[in-house]
């Protein structure tokens, strides 16, 4: 009976500090991946989402914002227009 509740105490702060370092390495990673890169010339300025199925999404390209409908089927070009002051601010 010792040697299981000690066995216990063992491994449950280790499980817990293993999930816990888990949870920072992801949210670690998802920071990197989320930060803008240097040198690519397409960025997602806002999604919103319509139905389970359908998602408008404003893309800017070159100085342009292009807002595109994403389904399963896949991206539709909706409107075009030049790019906004205030979009260069965001850090998507």
């Amino acid at each position: 009976m010792f040697e299981y509740v000690l066995k216990l105490a063992i491994m449950l702060p280790a499980i817990g500090l293993l999930a816990w370092g888990c949870l920072k390495l992801a949210k670690k990673m998802q920071d990197r991946v989320g930060a803008p890169v240097q040198g690519k010339s397409a960025r997602i300025i806002e999604t919103t989402m319509l139905s389970p199925s359908l998602k408008l999404a404003v893309i800017e390209f070159h100085g342009r914002e292009i807002l595109v409908s994403a389904s399963r089927t896949g991206l539709t070009r909706l409107a075009e227009a030049p790019a906004r002051a205030s979009a260069e601010g965001l850090d998507r």
